[in-house]
Formats: structure tokens, C-alpha cells, sequence
């Protein structure tokens, strides 16, 4: 089995996804260190709740810089939910807090006359990611990233408008919805991912 390092943020269902993990084959392990986030084959980046408490345990742990550069050289990254909005330059939620920076987008609270914030199944349209199909996700989110960033592969999602679903550049993948929570279809995406990311590991 490969070892799948999960980054501890203290704002994420860390057993649902090391769950979905070992059902892809995976040995999941949690860590705060640095170092073992910078040495890992593989990073998984959860998150849930605000952007200000998901960076201010980031910036605690010292792990801001060593994901800004993993994910700058597009070394394996699963970011999932808020850890995609981590991924941007700041969001509406949370004033006077930067992000890490690499996705040059902002955070934008979702609009129009839909339920805020969105909860349950939603489409996934794949667009020209390595996402396999179109499918349906789990979503639970009041924030997202509203137009598709520049230099990213995109998928989309329709919420009063279409809104990013997930983006991907290298072997970064960051899912606004949880793929860990999206029953076979999700599986799929997460064995997706790992299978892709096979040649630039050691496993």
C-alpha cells in the first residue's frame, strides 16, 4: 500500500477521508510537521469551516510555505473543499487574511437566490480536467471561487450561476465539493487522482 500523508488542520472530518483512502488502498497518516508535508509522495489538504481558522493553523504550524511550494511545483496535492479556498489569495469570509496565494483568485461569497450556504448534491461537469465523467458530489459551502483562474484546468458546477467545482494543474487537484463523501462516483475520483499521481511517487 502507499502511504497518503493528510495535513491536520484542525478544521476538517479527517476520518471520512482517511476512510476513503483505505478503500482505495491507501495508508492514510495525519501530521502537522513541515518537514513530513514538504517529504510526503503524496498530501491530502481537508478542510472545513472559516478560511481565517483553516490559515491561522496553517501559519501556527509553520505548513503555509511548504504547501505553497508543493503545490507551486505541482507535486501531488488533493485539496478538498476549503482546502481549495486555502489555495487563493484571500476570501470575503475572512478580511485581513491572506491565503496561500497560489491560485490567483479570490474567495467570493456564493449569490443570487439560492440557498446560502449550498448543502447536498450538485452536478460536477468535468470541462478539460483529467476528471474521468460528469457526476453528481457532496457539497456544504457558503464560499466559492466564481470564475475559472488562469492557467488552470476547470471543472464547473451551476449554483444560481456556474461556479468552480474543482480545478487542477500538474498533479494539484483541489475539489470545492467532497469527494470522500460522494459515494461511488467520488471514489472514483479519489482512485483517479492516486493512479495518475502513480509516476511521481515511490510507492
Amino acid at each position: 500500500m502507499s502511504t497518503v500523508t493528510i495535513v491536520s488542520t484542525g478544521t476538517a472530518n479527517i476520518a471520512s477521508v482517511a476512510a476513503a483512502l483505505r478503500r482505495c488502498g491507501c495508508t492514510p497518516r495525519t501530521t502537522t510537521n513541515p518537514n513530513e508535508v514538504s517529504d510526503a509522495d503524496r498530501v491530502v489538504l481537508p478542510g472545513v469551516g472559516s478560511f481565517a481558522a483553516g490559515m491561522e493553523a496553517l501559519n501556527s504550524h509553520g505548513l503555509t510555505p511548504v504547501l505553497r511550494e508543493r503545490a507551486e511545483a505541482g507535486r501531488p496535492l488533493l485539496a478538498i473543499c476549503l482546502g481549495l479556498q486555502l489555495l487563493c489569495r484571500s476570501s470575503e469570509e475572512s478580511p485581513g487574511f491572506s491565503g496561500l496565494g497560489v491560485i490567483d483568485s479570490d474567495v467570493r461569497r456564493l449569490s443570487g437566490e439560492l440557498r446560502v450556504p449550498q448543502f447536498g448534491w450538485n452536478t460536477v461537469e468535468r470541462g478539460d480536467t483529467s476528471i474521468r465523467t460528469d457526476g453528481y458530489a457532496y457539497y456544504a459551502n457558503s464560499y466559492c471561487v466564481a470564475e475559472p483562474p488562469h492557467g488552470w484546468r476547470c471543472a464547473t458546477t451551476p449554483y444560481g450561476a456556474s461556479i468552480v467545482a474543482a480545478i487542477e494543474r500538474g498533479a494539484v487537484l483541489a475539489c470545492q465539493f467532497h469527494p470522500e463523501l460522494s459515494g461511488a462516483w467520488g471514489a472514483e475520483l479519489i482512485a483517479g487522482w492516486l493512479s495518475r499521481t502513480e509516476s511521481s511517487v515511490a510507492c
